[in-house]
């Protein structure tokens, strides 16, 4: 596995981390589930949209690289 390809793991696993608390805090409930839902939602938004950029970047990267 390059480098290329942990970059682009790591930053699946924080998404899926980030959706995981989400989720626990959805089913915690109470004043937690009203202080945080949003915000975990906003973290998960922005972190998503850097994984699907990294991952473009990667495949054009790749693309270019072998032909």
């Amino acid at each position: 596995m390059d480098f290329y390809n942990s970059i682009l793991y790591i930053s699946m696993a924080i998404v899926v981390v980030i959706l995981g608390w989400g989720l626990i805090t959805m089913a915690r409930g109470g004043e937690y589930n009203k202080s945080k839902s949003n915000l975990l939602m906003r973290y998960r938004i922005i972190f998503q949209a850097i994984a699907i950029l990294i991952f473009v970047c990667l495949l054009m990267y790749k693309k270019q690289s072998n032909g």
